[in-house]
């Protein structure tokens, strides 16, 4: 299949006019890649404990974030790049101060996530 060029303005994925926050699907590109912008200005905040059947590769654009990918806790600052691999749960905080965001590569023409209880949260 020959795949064509295509252009998605801003105003089709994005949730703020003010921010890089929003969702880009691998089926509205034509890709097998789906892209999530995820931005928060609040210290401690960032995606719930959840996993994925795909690879995700983090973006940290702007900001510091802990990672937690399975047992592994990662601090990252703008500039870093992560792997969080298939079927491995995952979550990730803004540490601050200041914004945090993140492009992140969902390996998959659609996002597919189970949320999970948060083990450090049991108990």
């Amino acid at each position: 299949m020959t795949k064509t060029p295509k252009r998605i303005p801003r105003s089709e994925w994005s949730t703020s006019d003010l921010s890089w926050k929003g969702t880009v699907n691998g089926t509205t590109l034509g890709a097998d890649v789906t892209i999530l912008f995820y931005a928060t200005g609040v210290v401690g905040v960032g995606p719930r404990w959840h996993v994925h059947d795909y690879d995700e590769v983090f973006i940290v654009r702007e900001g510091r974030a802990l990672f937690t990918i399975g047992d592994q806790k990662i601090e990252a600052e703008a500039g870093d790049v992560l792997l969080g691999p298939a079927s491995v749960p995952h979550k990730f905080v803004n540490l601050g101060p200041g914004r945090l965001e993140t492009t992140d590569i969902h390996l998959s023409d659609e996002r597919r996530q189970t949320d999970l209880p948060d083990p450090e949260l049991e108990g």
